[in-house]
């Protein structure tokens, strides 16, 4: 019978997961799945409006950026922003930007997350377009 435990009593020491690929890890970051979350949201609300939308840059950061010491909340007190919309001009495109960590910081649980990632992209297509935010895509739900 093999021995589960070493002499001093601990026990498998290493990886719990063997990667089938050596140097790739397994588990995805969180980074990664909301990476993945965001681009099938993006991709199908993008595809069914592009011909109104014209150029659009989608990106995701950690956080928005953080100004003369400011953590959690304006001066205001206003709470931090989910995401932020830079209109085009000229050669540059419209630019939609989603902050990860504000986020996933509202959200317990993945379908959470996929709601509050979809109202926050339909929110801000909606405005560009400039219309009403249900039009946009039929799962939203303006009652958040």
């Amino acid at each position: 019978m093999a021995r589960l435990r070493d002499r001093h009593g601990r026990g498998m020491r290493g990886p719990g997961v063997v990667p089938k690929v050596p140097g790739e890890p397994v588990l995805r970051t969180r980074r990664e799945r909301f990476d993945d979350l965001a681009l099938g949201i993006v991709t199908e609300i993008d595809g069914r409006w592009q011909e109104r939308l014209g150029l659009i840059e989608y990106a995701v950061e950690e956080t928005p950026v953080v100004l003369d010491g400011m953590r959690s909340q304006d001066p205001d007190g206003e709470p931090v922003p989910l995401s932020a919309l830079t209109r085009g001009t000229g050669t540059t495109p419209t630019r939609l930007v989603l902050f990860r960590q504000p986020i996933e910081h509202r959200c317990e649980s993945r379908s959470e997350l996929e709601l509050l990632v979809l109202s926050v992209v339909v929110e801000r297509i909606a405005e560009l377009l400039g219309i009403e935010a249900e039009q946009v895509d039929p799962r939203y739900d303006g009652e958040d």
